[in-house]
């Protein structure tokens, strides 16, 4: 066909105009033949090499002028004292259905030699008979690397005890292992392609920001704690994820191609939450011992109660409170009755501040009836209550009816005993940037209104015995 029709021109060639010559495919088998990534050579019937690629020469030093038409490989590329073991095994492929292994020595052109590994078949000529055969052949140690990069990819796939996720260059996951994928909390066909907000509902800027930045700049130095929410269809799971990134690149561009990122995960969420614990138990227990020490300095047994109560709140509350029984105590059996309290102590509710004692006025609180603060007394422990799915206004007068500061969403009152009478209540506070009080908080506020108690305890049988004695 002319070139005008292969180019999708009308133009016709004249009677006497040369019809091109046909290409037999010569220099595009060339071209295939020397752009590959393995060696290969090709004999034919008679054992003459035939063909010889650019990577073979890089490997043996050889050029395909010096190896093509040589009889064998002996005396060059093979020892001699090899050449008809080796030989043997190559030719052997002409006739042994599909492809063989092998493993041996050849010589390169400076005389070193070279451990390759080969795989070798046959070629089929037009009649299906064999015609020669091909060998193509790498380092022994290039195609262990490979070997080992396949296995190690297919182990963390499938094997491996953290999860691993292949995220693409537009950050939706490729590839999941099954652990990553009960990580997520689906199936692992089922991550595929989707955004990263619909797996997690909390913690998904900070992973797509450390994937932007591995894209670009590439892996950090350390792996990194990112606390994340998981959505399932129980509901969301908060967890904490230890996370290593490393930036994948195309091994066959000439220049570095990022074609994703991998993405690898622990759940340490139990080891983050009792680390957390522990420093918390150690922060509240340094608290303690400060404030004991500091109260013992103090010559009035009520201005040590305050000291207590400020060395409790930093950390644990935003504001807090200290309300006594009208009468100075209860035992267990008036505590079945009305009780009315006063305000003996409390934390500014405005600037921060020192704990304020109060004014001496003795007016009781106008606690309605099921304050917690009364509910307390009466069953003589703690009570833990909040605003719940309450916000907004609603927040507010729910904290207002209980006749506490505005921003108040979680409270937490603890009696306040001493040799076995009720003194009053200890009320911990916080706002909204706060969670609610859980149990280990409990157990932390019945120590500090122990302390609290033996102070105004103290501070009582003070002022009973400063009092004159009646006529």
């Amino acid at each position: 066909m002319s070139a005008s029709r292969r180019s999708g021109t009308t133009d016709e060639l004249g009677p006497d105009d040369p019809e091109p010559p046909e290409r037999d495919g010569a220099d595009l088998l060339a071209a295939l033949l020397d752009g590959m990534d393995a060696a290969l050579c090709a004999f034919d019937a008679d054992g003459v090499v035939t063909h010889w690629n650019r990577e073979a020469e890089r490997i043996l030093g050889w050029t395909a002028a010096e190896a093509v038409g040589r009889q064998g490989l002996a005396g060059w590329a093979v020892r001699s004292a090899d050449a008809e073991e080796v030989e043997g095994r190559l030719l052997s492929a002409m006739h042994a259905p599909g492809r063989q292994v092998h493993e041996f020595a050849l010589l390169t052109k400076g005389g070193g030699r070279v451990l390759v590994r080969t795989q070798s078949a046959a070629v089929r000529g037009p009649d299906g008979k064999p015609a020669g055969v091909y060998c193509a052949f790498s380092e022994v140690h290039a195609q262990i690397d490979l070997e080992r990069s396949i296995a190690l990819s297919e182990s963390l796939l499938e094997d491996a005890g953290w999860g691993v996720v292949l995220v693409d260059a537009d950050l939706r996951p490729a590839v999941v292992n099954a652990h990553a994928a009960r990580l997520l909390g689906t199936g692992r066909t089922a991550v595929l392609g989707r955004p990263l907000g619909d797996l997690l509902s909390q913690g998904v800027e900070e992973l797509e920001n450390a994937l932007t930045h591995v894209l670009a700049d590439g892996a950090p130095p350390a792996p990194a704690e990112v606390w994340v929410a998981v959505r399932t269809p129980e509901g969301e799971r908060r967890r904490c994820w230890r996370c290593g990134f490393l930036r994948l690149a195309s091994p066959l561009a000439e220049e570095p191609v990022p074609l994703g990122v991998g993405w690898m995960f622990q759940d340490v969420t139990e080891s983050k939450q009792a680390e957390q614990e522990a420093a918390v138990l150690r922060f509240r227990t340094n608290q303690l011992h400060r404030a004991a020490r500091a109260a013992a300095e103090c010559e009035d047994p009520a201005e040590a109660a305050t000291v207590h109560l400020d060395f409790a709140l930093a950390g644990f509350a935003d504001h807090a409170m200290i309300d006594r029984v009208v009468g100075g105590a209860l035992s267990d059996a008036d505590a079945a009755g009305p009780v009315r309290l006063v305000r003996a102590a409390a934390t500014p509710s405005g600037s921060p501040g020192p704990s304020l004692l109060d004014d001496g006025s003795g007016l009781p609180v106008r606690y309605g009836g099921g304050h917690p603060a009364l509910q307390c007394v009466q069953r003589a422990g703690s009570v833990r209550t909040g605003a719940g799915s309450a916000s907004g206004e609603e927040a507010r007068e729910w904290a207002r009816s209980r006749l506490w500061p505005a921003d108040t969403v979680h409270a937490l009152c603890t009696v306040l005993r001493s040799r076995g009478r009720t003194l009053g209540v200890l009320t911990f506070l916080r706002g909204s940037g706060r969670s609610g009080f859980e149990r280990s908080d409990t157990v932390y506020a019945e120590d500090v209104a122990a302390r609290i108690a033996a102070a105004l305890d103290l501070a009582g049988a003070s002022g009973t015995a400063a009092r004159p004695d009646g006529p």
